[in-house]
């Protein structure tokens, strides 16, 4: 499964947290569009269509040093979170990330302020062309791309100096995960680090002519795709189906899984998809209300689903804890701040401030995942002795609530809390393969984000659609998520700004 790349964490990024394992895929589901014009007339064009301003530089990610249990670790001394102590390890050098307008990360509206999809903005002046031509490629989910294509028709006026075309039988679409150096591309490529957050990958469009000329293939894209799996199995395993794997990890909802849906609750001003402070366009004045004025009350967060007999996680008991006691003495409970001993931990933990739920990495989750499934085992290890039987066990436990969570987990399904039997979230997609986590859009106030009435427990039982049998949820915040503002759920660090 593609899942188990997460326990080969083949990168670590000093300002964005742990990466992927290395690989890389090609994506059969994404689509291409073109929009074209002499000057400036293709960029006056989407600016009055997107969330994002295209005429200034993007904003890069929110940087992020380590998830939550890795930084308790780091200021206590703890080693039962999985982390070991690493004074004797030569410090990994900085690795400089760029983000530019070559590519930025956006969101079309419809005229109510609903979200038609979000999209990859790519910008270029194409080969061949007359050097005052600009043109942007829309890199989209297929699920979504016959519906955009029919919006940008729509929006192009009589007299519209640009051009719209479909190059998806064109122009192919690649991502590279476990590295943070999308510098010096090879003749033919762009290549740019995903604006939203590094951890999701190097995304690359194959775009020369010369790749044509040089590949033999029965279409264009089969030439190109095997131009680039010839040119990265050099350096990089093969290892398609990881992107669905991965964005649904670190929280990423797109294509229809947002449709209709509103720009906030999709976290898109958390992805760098929206400026508050550029001119006019499509569907602005909700997006605008709802930050200014509005509290956001549901957002899509990823959700583990597990068992009510299994045991819960070590960062969720923190979390639970911290809820239902307050920090102070959550913490006193956690950590046994008595004595000696208490206050030389104290010391430690001086400033640190738990998060209401765990901050967790991708690869992290990955990690966690397949601990509880029973998918890491020692390569020396007996398989008659008491651990392979504990994890044999697991693997069938595992395996079983994934098949009952696939059949369950659909698109619209409701999750409902047992204890009120109340709609406490909605599933937006199914889980990621090889796990049971989920994206789901879930009511702030319910997981202890939003206002202080409702507290999350470790031990809330849960109904998935019609099903009778109970599960127990665990919810975790992504690393690019910012700290949020319990009387808005809004990102303090924005409202700030």
């Amino acid at each position: 499964m593609a899942y188990r790349a997460a326990t080969a964490l083949a990168a670590s990024a000093s300002k964005y947290g742990a990466l992927w394992g290395r690989g890389f895929e090609t994506f059969k589901n994404r689509r291409i569009l073109s929009v074209s014009g002499a000057d400036d007339h293709a960029t006056t064009y989407l600016q009055g269509l997107v969330t994002a301003d295209l005429n200034s530089e993007p904003s890069p990610p929110r940087e992020e040093t380590m998830d939550s249990v890795h930084a308790l670790a780091a200021k206590t001394g703890d080693t039962e979170s999985g982390t070991t102590d690493t004074d004797d390890e030569p410090e990994e050098e900085e690795v400089p990330v760029r983000f530019t307008s070559k590519m930025r990360s956006a969101t079309f509206l419809d005229h109510r302020g609903r979200i038609i999809t979000d999209a990859l903005l790519w910008k270029r002046h194409p080969e061949g062309a007359d050097a005052k031509t600009t043109e942007y490629l829309i890199d989209v989910p297929d699920d979504t791309g016959d519906l955009l294509f029919a919006h940008l028709k729509q929006h192009k006026l009589r007299r519209s100096k640009i051009k719209l075309a479909d190059k998806s039988d064109e122009i192919t679409s690649h991502a590279v995960y476990g590295t943070l150096n999308a510098e010096g591309a090879p003749p033919g490529y762009m290549a740019a680090m995903d604006p939203r957050h590094p951890s999701l990958g190097m995304r690359i469009l194959s775009v020369g002519e010369e790749i044509l000329n040089t590949t033999d293939g029965e279409s264009d894209r089969a030439k190109r795709q095997l131009h680039f799996e010839t040119l990265m199995n050099k350096f990089f395993p093969s290892t398609p189906g990881t992107y669905g794997v991965l964005r649904k990890l670190a929280g990423i909802a797109e294509g229809t899984e947002i449709s209709s849906r509103t720009a906030l609750e999709c976290n898109q001003d958390f992805l760098n998809a929206i400026s508050f402070s550029k001119g006019c366009y499509l569907g602005q004045e909700l997006t605008a209300r709802s930050n200014f004025t509005g509290v956001v009350r549901k957002r899509i967060v990823p959700v583990m689903i597990v068992d009510t007999e299994m045991e819960v996680p070590k960062p969720w008991v923190m979390a639970s804890m911290i809820q239902e006691l307050g920090t102070e003495e959550g913490m006193d409970k956690i950590f046994g701040l008595t004595g000696e001993d208490g206050e030389k931990k104290k010391l430690a933990l001086k400033g640190y401030i738990p998060p209401p739920l765990p901050k967790i990495s991708a690869a992290g989750a990955g990690s966690i995942v397949s601990m509880m499934m029973g998918s890491v085992a020692s390569a020396d290890q007996n398989p008659q002795d008491d651990r392979s039987e504990e994890l044999n066990r697991l693997r069938e436990q595992g395996q079983k609530l994934q098949e009952e969570i696939a059949d369950l987990a659909e698109a619209g399904a409701s999750i409902i809390d047992k204890k009120d039997s109340r709609t406490i979230g909605k599933i937006v997609s199914t889980p990621a393969p090889g796990t049971t986590v989920l994206l789901a859009q879930m009511r702030l106030d319910r997981l202890g984000l939003l206002g202080s009435e409702q507290k999350w427990s470790r031990k809330n039982k849960v109904m998935i659609g019609d099903s009778e049998k109970e599960y127990r949820y665990l919810p975790f915040l992504p690393l690019w998520w910012p700290d949020i503002d319990p009387a808005t759920g809004k990102g303090k660090e924005d409202q700030e700004k």
